[in-house]
């Protein structure tokens, strides 16, 4: 490259066509490089202060070469500008304010100045081929692509994409597989990134839509929409569950996915390393693709908890270990697969759980409603749990209760609403001793116990919910499935206290409350509002003050 300002015409588009078809970008990139070499050379030969511009004809290859210059009445720059006189004996036509060319002869480039004029060529070619990698794999996240491992750096396999290079992270490798240079391998693109030492193509193996890709390749009728899968969820070089519909009803989703002696679904088996995969049919109706997600395990029952998005799963005794799986894996996946929190119980804590709540729930109305236990234990077995449904429930609706009439439903509702009075009492004085200030009580969908909730956590003023983020007030705590008992073999069995649900993160403050987003925001934003009437005052008195200080110096004056 560095003979290239100084070869003759032939040689420099020859070189031209070189470079382009090496580097696959195109042609005119490479001549402006070289004009741009040519510049940078011609200037420090004729002086950095002159405009100097190259032209190489992409056809003929003539090289030519001006310095531009206005022409001026007066020159006080001799390197820019000329006088008219001088201009005129370039050009007959030139006259004051033109910008006129000034042709120069070719330079005879030395070592220094070639060698400065290789490096503006290889940069400018090296962004070429960079702007040209990122724009042919900017929108290819998602596809699977093959590539050979080129090497592997702390952890991370570097492979080798033909135009380009992309990386899987340790992150999203497939445990314990050997990544071997020189190895072909196949990855999904998850994302691709600008960057300034060219494109980063992120790769992965361990991607749940990896998974997804190579049952499209492997199962003709996913391919052409056929077969859907509608979800995944993996636990990779372990296991993973998809669950698949088929839009054609003569074809059995699971059969073509599992294909002729499980040729299929071992060909996907296979290239991710030996990861048994559970085909689950997917259904519309939420227990029953969770009846199917916890596959093999057999439910005798399905709770669904839509508030909280939670599912209360019933299970045989002798299926409580099956359901769970290893390690929790199965429970785990299955809650991946449906995008719901599971929690696995047997018969017999389901059981005891219902009678706990129903214990509660009538005591809390034997003690509220000043009613006796036959009452209360009834109200419970109509579905009623709390005191707020009771005394806003439709009057119709409590009268209807076999055993009930008219007066006795109202009375009820009167006796549930000084109740919840005297619990909007309680937690007012106990707010107010907390020291939580009137001002939240103000605050739209917050109630005297969330108030109470607040003060306990110090936050007891407008400043300390406003620098709440919605997340902190009212995300709900999340927990853990429960973990199998290990068998004996495997060393001491744990108490049912430590083998039961734990937290995995604290929640917001009011969390337990079962706020939606909308809400959270709203409250967050009432508590913010002050700020802004504080800045509105301060405005108005910033644009009012110079009219006051002008209107008090006109006093003075006077």
């Amino acid at each position: 490259m560095a003979s290239a300002i100084s070869a003759n015409k032939a040689e420099l588009l020859a070189i031209a066509n070189s470079v382009a078809s090496e580097k696959m970008i195109d042609k005119a990139i490479v001549i402006e490089a070289m004009e741009e070499a040519i510049q940078k050379a011609a200037r420090a030969r004729y002086g950095a202060e002159n405009d100097i511009r190259a032209k190489l004809d992409p056809v003929s290859g003539e090289l030519r070469l001006w310095r531009v210059v206005e022409v001026v009445e007066e020159v006080e720059d001799y390197f820019k500008q000329v006088d008219l006189k001088a201009a005129q004996k370039l050009d007959q036509n030139a006259k004051l304010g033109d910008f006129i060319v000034d042709p120069l002869p070719p330079v005879d480039l030395g070592r220094i100045d070639a060698q400065s004029a290789k490096q503006v060529i290889f940069q400018k070619v090296r962004d070429a081929e960079r702007e040209r990698q990122f724009e042919e794999f900017k929108d290819r996240a998602g596809e699977i692509i093959t590539g050979v491992i080129k090497s592997v750096e702390f952890g991370h396999v570097i492979v080798n994409l033909g135009r380009a290079e992309g990386v899987i992270r340790r992150d999203q490798q497939i445990p314990r597989e050997a990544a071997r240079p020189g190895e072909r391998v196949r990855a999904l693109i998850t994302k691709v990134e600008r960057n300034n030492r060219g494109p980063q193509i992120f790769l992965s193996r361990a991607h749940p839509e990896f998974m997804k890709k190579l049952f499209a390749q492997e199962v003709p009728e996913i391919y052409d929409n056929v077969i859907e899968i509608k979800a995944a969820a993996r636990d990779p070089g372990s296991r993973a569950k998809i669950g698949v519909i088929s839009r054609d009803s003569s074809i059995d989703p699971v059969g073509a996915c599992v294909g002729m002696k499980g040729s299929r679904v071992q060909a996907v088996v296979q290239e991710l390393q030996g990861e048994k995969i559970d085909i689950i049919p997917w259904s519309e109706d939420q227990a029953t693709f969770i009846v199917n997600a916890l596959q093999p395990a057999t439910v005798s029952r399905v709770v669904l908890d839509e508030d909280d998005g939670r599912i209360e799963v019933v299970v045989p005794d002798d299926q409580l270990s099956l359901a769970i799986g290893r390690r929790g894996q199965n429970v785990r996946l299955a809650s991946q697969l449906t995008g719901h929190q599971i929690d696995i119980m047997t018969e017999e804590e389901s059981s005891a759980k219902r009678q706990k709540e129903f214990a509660e729930r009538s005591k809390t109305f034997e003690e509220e409603l000043d009613v006796d236990e036959t009452l209360s234990q009834l109200l419970v077995a109509e579905g009623f749990a709390e005191l707020d449904e009771v005394a806003y429930v439709e009057l119709e609706e409590l009268a209807s209760i076999e055993g009930f009439d008219e007066e006795l439903a109202e009375e009820l509702q009167n006796r549930a609403r000084e109740a919840i009075e005297r619990r909007e009492a309680a937690h007012r004085e106990e707010r107010v001793a907390l020291g939580v200030e009137d001002a939240l009580a103000e605050i739209p969908h917050l109630t005297e116990a969330m108030l109470v909730t607040l003060g306990k956590a110090g936050i007891k003023t407008l400043d300390d919910l406003a620098d709440l983020a919605t997340d902190e007030l009212i995300a709900k705590k999340r927990e853990a499935p429960r973990r199998r008992q290990p068998a004996a073999s495997e060393g001491p069995r744990l108490r049912a206290d430590q083998v039961r649900a734990r937290p995995e993160d604290k929640g917001g403050v009011l969390g337990e409350y079962g706020l939606s987003e909308e809400q959270g925001n709203e409250i967050i934003m009432a508590a913010r509002a002050h700020w802004f009437e504080d800045e509105e005052p301060a405005a108005a008195a910033s644009v009012t003050e110079p009219d006051t200080q002008e209107a008090a110096h006109a006093d003075s004056e006077q």
